[in-house]
């Protein structure tokens, strides 16, 4: 309402009225908030490079050890084959489940810095132990700290680039937190292959390293401002629109601060905001922001990253080679975010996900046909195949996860659902699930577990396909319109929305009189 006169709010929302552009200063906090993706990217590469090293193995695993260094028919699958050898990985991700319960009370009351603030801090302490471990309790403890540290950082760091970016933008922002992730990656693993000729300690330096991010992330933190859906949930509206006005650079911000007030508004009227997501109106979001974490960690990407150098050892290639192999699979990665961030508010979601996910399914039917002709017979896989599975993860495999799935999972989520708490949730359970589980299920499965992948993808492709709507450049408070034109989705949204044209008309009326 201006001027004392009331303003009818069309079907389609107040999108076209938000004003702003692109301002320094979001640019500057986004690329500092992001730097929490560097927290998950740093842990998923060194996991994996720590655990195929002599030196930790022989501390922490010796019988892992021992029958690494044989070559016999039967362990050429299943060499690193160990329940506790996995739960030195999955241990992170549990506690980092745990952890977004505490992490979603503190983003949504105290605010999105302080739970960034609390996510460094903890990934420190983490860091610290692990390199200072004098067994493999003290591993595990650190390793809790960890998990910490990414559940708070995977809780909000999305969440706050999604609300101080631009809807126009807001794909390619919230891709930086997908970046920062796999920049981590390579950045470890270039460290993991020059640690591991430190002997004996070169793991303590490897996992040790890790405080450098935690720090980064603890004390840009401490300067990044409050985005204004915190504040206007918060009560602090005067400096909600303040800060709005300074992120878009105009002090024509009335729409996009209505818009804010109003979601607050209806977020705050719930009590019960679990038993809230079982209403029938919130059907979409509640199994689209299930299904897409969990579609995430069920393409088998997570394995290749937690496993790299386990998985190139595992097919006979020296320990050098398989780290070497692994900072390949990290640079493409990288490079695959990097071209998502200038891609992904150009071109569909819906089209992305669909192409990631025929180039997935692709690959993985090839690498186990590769593997199953020559692989598994107690011999050194010969020189071509290898180059030719390793070439299939990198460039085919991990380009399209890197470019495609990876990020749009996080952004999707961030733009279709309210409950991002749920959302972590979902991903680190699907997380700690494939890293316990797929070294056993490689040593029974064989290539196999490939075809399975495989299988998996193709579901969620065809979930993607027909369920999920079209959220490029729609404002998140505006996604109720996208859900109540879907062919399916709509019969879950018509009373809502009937609903809510009766409010509007009653309120216009109020307003009239």
């Amino acid at each position: 309402m201006a001027g004392g006169m009331a303003v009818s709010r069309p079907k389609q929302g107040r999108a076209e009225l938000y004003e702003g552009h692109i301002t320094a200063y979001v640019i500057l906090a986004c690329i500092v908030a992001a730097t929490g993706g560097s927290l998950f990217g740093y842990d998923l590469g060194v996991s994996g490079g720590v655990t195929s090293m002599d030196d930790f193995l022989k501390k922490f695993f010796r019988h892992v050890y021992e029958r690494k260094q044989h070559h016999l028919r039967e362990t050429d699958y299943c060499k690193y084959d160990n329940q506790l050898l996995t739960l030195f990985t999955s241990s992170l991700y549990l506690s980092g489940l745990v952890a977004t319960f505490g992490a979603s009370y503190i983003t949504r009351s105290k605010g999105r810095r302080v739970s960034i603030i609390i996510g460094g801090l903890s990934f420190l302490l983490g860091a610290i132990l692990n390199a200072a471990a004098k067994n493999l309790g003290m591993l595990i403890v650190g390793r809790i700290l960890l998990g910490a540290g990414v559940g708070f950082s995977n809780q909000s760091v999305p969440l706050y680039l999604s609300e101080m970016a631009p809807a126009k933008v807001r794909g390619g922002t919230n891709n930086l937190f997908q970046l920062k992730t796999c920049l981590g990656i390579f950045v470890t693993n270039v460290i993991n292959y020059f640690t591991n000729k430190l002997h004996p300690w070169g793991w303590r330096l490897s996992l040790g390293l890790a405080v450098i991010p935690a720090l980064l992330m603890s004390i840009g933190g401490y300067f990044l401002p409050e985005t204004p859906n915190s504040l206007v949930e918060q009560g602090r509206l005067q400096e909600g629109r303040q800060i709005l006005e300074k992120i878009r650079g105009t002090k024509n911000v009335q729409a996009e601060f209505d818009d804010l007030v109003e979601a607050s508004d209806v977020a705050r009227a719930v009590k019960h905001p679990f038993r809230n997501l079982l209403q029938r109106r919130n059907r979409p979001q509640l199994v689209m922001g299930t299904c897409i974490p969990a579609f995430q960690q069920l393409t088998g990407n997570n394995s290749f990253l937690f496993y790299a150098p386990v998985i190139f050892q595992s097919l006979g290639m020296g320990n050098d080679a398989s780290l070497y192999s692994a900072i390949m699979t990290g640079a493409v990665i990288t490079f695959g975010a990097l071209v998502s961030m200038f891609t992904v508010d150009r071109v569909g979601r819906r089209f992305l996900f669909m192409e990631g996910g025929t180039q997935m399914i692709v690959c993985h039917v090839i690498i186990s046909i590769l593997l199953k002709s020559n692989f598994g017979k107690g011999e050194k896989i010969p020189t071509g195949y290898g180059v030719g599975i390793v070439l299939l993860i990198c460039i085919f495999y991990l380009l399209a996860y890197g470019w495609l799935w990876g990020p749009l999972s996080w952004l999707v989520c961030s733009e279709i659902f309210p409950m991002e708490s749920l959302v972590v949730c979902v991903n680190l359970f699907f997380t700690a699930v494939i890293a316990q589980s797929f070294l056993a299920l490689l040593c029974h499965l064989k290539y196999g577990i490939f075809l399975l992948f495989g299988g998996l993808v193709f579901i969620m492709s065809v979930v993607i396909y027909f369920f999920l709507p079209e959220t490029k450049n729609v404002p998140i408070e505006e996604m109720r319109f996208q859900w109540a034109k879907h062919w399916y989705w709509k019969r879950f949204m018509d009373e809502y929305m009937d609903n809510d044209d009766e409010n509007e008309k009653g309120n216009m009326t109020k307003a009239a009189a």
